[in-house]
């Protein structure tokens, strides 16, 4: 599939067949290779096929280059992911700067190497940061509580040197130094930690410290205000500030173990008084110095990533197109002499003046001594389809695609689906107010398609863009199919003419159709707004859109099976107009063609049939007698007719075809 918009370069577009292919081989000088295949790609026009499909993706000539390209490709998605975090978004360049490949990829080096080294010296930057906020909030908090817990602590420890060693109990308690308990006067030393534990865990660790030193420790906590920046994990979390007095190395060894355990961070804290308004000075000054170097660091960045993002399309552009065409000379073979490389594609046949002068175009700027050869091949493949389009077609050819393409020079269902496709969903969606809405913004997106064409959209902008021309289409028929169910924003409205009904009395206030009485011609055009907010509304409008969508759906199936005689018709395929199109137009139109030739008697009779009760008894009951469902005279024998014509048509179109293409088959095996 392609969208060729060049005026004067090619024949006219014949929408209904694709195009007419042939198989090409080019002979390609190596110097000029790299030249010819971006030149090709460029035109869009050639599909090469893989000369090498025996080779691993590594045994191939150009594999080192791919993999050169992968590497800048990662190098340029990590450049992303900086600017993303940066909240630097990508531009599209004002003008486009010759960029070479070789000096692209000196560029990213450096550019990989700076912000990398940017951030590692950020990160330390910002721990050290983060860590000097958890020491300023240690010294201002634990200030207030220290010398009051340290007494308390202290007459614990005279308390517990006043005791008798020797008189152990289940109260002793377990800190007790070893060494001293020959001397009970010896003065055993106090000590203390202070720092910051996460508030979720210092109800646990309060314990666990309980438990473990078997109550012998003085614990305070007081919460932090703010949740602040963890220096560890870099996240926002709530602490509490702690200090904890033991006495022993054991206990403070066990201490430590607790506090690793928990991911509390232990800061240093004086005794003096004089010492901690020292440190809080000292930590206020690094704190200040170090905000400055951060704030320097971040904008130096910034500086940088937004220099990157004015040509960061451009130089991602260049790295895939480079990798693609490296992966296209990796599907080319080369000669024996290993001084030309070979391709072999398809192309469309009015190509071929496009194919050729793209080749001399690209010998001429590599200054090449010797242009690339272009012959076609003869060969009995089946080649691939293209269809041409253009920005209206190309749409509703990416939705027949998603379907399923059409073999080689078989119909395109596109050329039909441009007017069903938003018909059948007009059918769905009939409303002229909403419509309208659909109608402004594919309008605009149709005004504006120049300047939007050139930016770079997010998905669904982008979505909705490419297919606007098909909400155009859906909009205009949304308003025609809203003026036949007469809605606007589900409200009705006379626009063509008064209601044919009014009030006989004031029975037909009550939502209900009595009391309404036809006073003027019948309404000319679509539903009678009358209808709308009476009890027989939906059963009315249901039953409208339900014999109108059998009646679309059974007019789309013989479309499609028409044209399928027109592909047998095309290929001079015998065989399918006779065991195929035939018996599935009998098949069809004996069952679902008379159930919508009956939709319509009923509507211009008026009947009261019952048009379920017609179909299921045509099969269950065929010889009875149809009573009040009959619309017409014959009917009856019309349906036993029709259901044998369906009985007959089944095995029609299933036996024969199946035995008359293996006999074919066997005859082309023999003369091969």
């Amino acid at each position: 599939m392609g969208e060729v918009e060049r005026g004067g370069c090619c024949p006219p577009m014949d929408l209904f067949r694709s195009e007419p292919m042939q198989l090409v081989q080019l002979i390609i000088p190596i110097e000029s290779a790299h030249r010819t295949v971006t030149y090709l790609g460029q035109i869009g026009l050639l599909q090469f096929k893989d000369l090498n499909a025996d080779k691993s993706p590594f045994q191939r000539t150009y594999a080192t280059q791919i993999k050169r390209c992968g590497e800048m490709a990662r190098r340029l998605r990590f450049i992303k992911e900086q600017m993303l975090k940066a909240g630097v978004s990508p531009k599209d360049p004002r003008t486009l700067d010759d960029v070479n490949i070789d000096d692209l990829e000196v560029k990213l080096i450096e550019i990989e190497s700076e912000l990398t080294e940017m951030n590692a010296n950020g990160e330390k930057l910002q721990r050290s940061y983060n860590e000097l906020v958890e020491y300023k909030l240690v010294l201002q908090k634990a200030v207030g509580f220290f010398y009051s817990a340290q007494s308390c602590a202290m007459e614990q420890q005279r308390e517990y040197e006043s005791r008798h060693l020797g008189d152990e109990s289940m109260e002793t308690p377990l800190l007790q130094d070893q060494e001293s308990s020959g001397d009970s006067s010896k003065q055993v030393k106090l000590g203390f930690l202070a720092g910051l534990v996460p508030r979720e865990k210092s109800m646990v660790f309060e314990r666990i410290l309980f438990r473990a030193t078997r109550g012998n420790v003085f614990l305070r906590q007081v919460t932090v205000e703010d949740p602040i920046t963890d220096p560890v994990s870099g996240e926002k979390t709530e602490k509490n500030v702690f200090v904890v007095f033991y006495a022993g190395e054991k206990v403070k060894a066990k201490i430590l173990k607790i506090c690793e355990a928990f991911g509390a961070n232990r800061y240093p804290f004086a005794e003096e008084l004089g010492k901690q308004a020292q440190m809080i000075t000292e930590v206020s000054g690094r704190l200040l110095e170090l905000k400055t170097t951060i704030d320097a660091g971040l904008l130096h960045r910034n500086n940088l990533l937004n220099t990157i993002g004015a040509q960061f399309e451009q130089w991602n552009d260049l790295v895939r197109k480079e990798k693609s065409v490296h992966h296209t000379l990796n599907m080319l073979s080369l000669d024996v002499t290993k001084k030309c490389l070979v391709a072999e594609g398809w192309s469309p046949v009015f190509a071929t003046k496009l194919i050729q002068d793209a080749l001399h175009h690209a010998a001429l700027d590599s200054n090449s001594q010797v242009n690339a050869i272009f012959q076609v091949l003869q060969t009995r493949e089946l080649p691939p389809t293209y269809f041409r389009t253009n920005k209206f077609t190309s749409s509703y050819q990416g939705i027949i695609d998603s379907y399923g393409v059409a073999k080689y020079q078989e119909a395109n269902p596109t050329v039909y689906t441009v007017v069903t496709f938003p018909f059948l969903f007009a059918v769905m969606f009939g409303d002229w107010g909403h419509g309208i809405c659909l109608l402004l913004a594919a309008l605009y997106f149709i005004f504006r398609e120049r300047k939007l064409s050139r930016q770079k959209l997010d998905d669904i902008t982008e979505m909705t863009f490419g297919g606007r021309y098909v909400i155009l289409l859906m909009a205009l028929f949304s308003i025609y199919t809203g003026f036949i169910y007469n809605e606007f924003f589900s409200v009705p409205f006379a626009l063509f003419a008064p209601s044919a009904y009014d009030c006989r009395d004031l029975s037909c206030r009550d939502a209900t159709t009595v009391g309404l009485i036809k006073v003027r011609d019948t309404y000319p055009f679509g539903v009678d707004p009358v209808w709308h907010g009476t009890r027989s509304e939906l059963p009315f409008l249901n039953s409208l859109k339900m014999k109108m969508s059998i009646l679309l759906g059974v007019a789309q199936m013989n479309l499609g099976i028409v044209m399928s005689y027109c592909n047998a018709i095309f290929f001079r395929n015998s065989v399918n107009v006779w065991f195929q199109f035939i018996p599935q137009m009998i098949f069809l139109n004996s069952l679902f063609g008379y159930l919508a030739l009956l939709i319509i008697v009923k509507w211009c009779t008026g009947s009261q049939a019952d048009l379920y009760h017609i179909l299921i008894y045509m099969f269950l009951s065929p010889t009875d007698d149809l009573g009040e469902n009959q619309l017409f005279v014959g009917q009856k024998n019309l349906q036993l007719v029709l259901l044998l014509l369906a009985l007959v048509s089944v095995p029609w179109m299933l036996l024969p075809k199946p035995f008359i293409l293996k006999r074919q088959h066997e005859a082309v095996c023999l003369l091969l």
